[in-house]
């Protein structure tokens, strides 16, 4: 039997996968890792990771496993929070749970399991991992979860084969009544523990309150685009497998290029880089028949342009762009070549039902075109890609 280092969160989910894998017969051994100690903006005023410590060091203490305790809170502000606060200064919108996995728990977290002679590290993400053999090599493939209400490969999108070989997944395979039913068995601390919210390893924020720790308040225009305004081109829509031009790949795909005298003035604002396509919140504009939303944002002359209703023309598109350099292959055995299309199923956010579409490899980058128009496609945000219940690779949008 192997070595195993369990990241325990002090979530039930976590708790169970150290349960499972000591069942096995393994050798388990429990970290928690510490990732942040600013407690700005956090709605619970505290140090969101002070009672995870103590329900981690509980789970371990029942499991009779060795525990450990690490502080990664200076490379997480470094390549995670830093990152983030880029992102929104350039009007895009970061995914810090699909960072945090890829920099924090797939790396730092793997180095310091590996000083401690681990075989393979472990977390208690639902999705499931399998290891095939092609052409004499071994290639590890990233599955869905067998739980579709808390199914999460998407937040494993970035990680790669390297990554992924002392990966573990022990209850991908479970649903989470199950987990509970297991913990509770077990009379496990975590037992009838709240899931955790909000930003890996921060907690849940008030999120311009976190972001004025570095973006600064700035008041300007909020406007509002008629639906039926001339400016507001229909987007056609595609056949997906089609043969297009770079051209016509890009028509569909483009964003709309407001400017305020296509609209009325709505309100003011603090900032356009504290909103993201699609917010609905936050806007404090009322009176209207609709919802409003949030269809683009000018950092340059901080305008936040709005829309009523969720079919908006401006909220809904069929095609995205990711540029060559941020695309990522999780089966590198399996990327595309210039000019080739592919047929796979897409999601451009966490929970999203799978979206049929295909993929359009040219020279700069890859076009996704999809069969059905896309509300709220933002750039900074990850487009993950799939066969059937295999992730096969992801990308930030344009």
């Amino acid at each position: 039997m192997a070595r195993v280092v369990v990241g325990l969160s002090g979530g039930v989910d976590s708790s169970v996968a150290a349960y499972l894998l000591k069942k096995q017969g393994h050798e388990v051994i429990g970290m928690f890792m510490i990732n942040w100690h600013d407690t700005t903006g956090t709605l619970s005023g505290d140090c969101p990771w002070d009672d995870d410590l103590i329900f981690a060091q509980l789970v371990a203490r029942k499991l009779g496993i060795q525990f450990e305790q690490i502080d990664f809170s200076e490379q997480y502000r470094k390549r995670v929070v830093d990152y983030m606060f880029d992102e929104y200064q350039h009007g895009r919108t970061p995914n810090p749970d699909v960072l945090c996995n890829r920099e924090v728990k797939f790396d730092l977290f793997v180095k310091a399991a590996e000083e401690l002679g681990a075989d393979y590290v472990a977390t208690g993400h639902y999705c499931r991992k399998e290891t095939i053999v092609k052409d004499g090599k071994e290639i590890h493939r990233i599955l869905t979860g067998t739980d579709p209400s808390k199914e999460q490969s998407y937040f494993l999108c970035q990680v790669n084969q390297e990554q992924l070989k002392k990966a573990l997944f022990p209850i991908g395979h479970l649903y989470k009544s199950e987990i509970r039913k297991i913990a509770t068995e077990l009379q496990l601390a975590t037992a009838e523990k709240k899931d955790s919210q909000g930003i890996c390893f921060v907690g849940k924020v008030d999120l311009p309150t976190f972001l004025q720790q570095k973006l600064s308040v700035k008041k300007g225009n909020t406007i509002e685009i008629a639906k039926d305004s001339p400016d507001n081109p229909e987007h056609l829509k595609p056949i997906i497998e089609h043969v297009y031009t770079d051209e016509q790949l890009k028509s569909f795909a483009k964003k709309v290029d407001y400017s305020e005298d296509m609209g009325i003035m709505a309100g003011t604002h603090n900032g356009a880089h504290f909103f993201t396509i699609g917010q609905r919140k936050g806007l404090n504009i009322g009176g209207r028949k609709e919802p409003l939303f949030v269809l683009s944002t000018n950092i340059n002359t901080n305008t936040v342009y709005v829309g009523q209703g969720h079919d908006h023309k401006g909220l809904n598109r069929y095609g995205l762009f990711i540029p060559s350099n941020e695309i990522h292959w999780i089966r590198p055995d399996l990327k595309m070549k210039n000019g080739e299309i592919r047929p796979y199923f897409v999601r451009i956010r966490y929970r999203q039902p799978l979206q049929k579409a295909s993929l359009h490899r040219i020279t700069d980058g890859l076009y996704i075109l999809f069969e059905q128009a896309q509300r709220g496609i933002t750039p900074g945000q990850f487009a993950a890609w799939y066969d059937g219940d295999e992730m096969i690779g992801s990308g930030v949008i344009n």
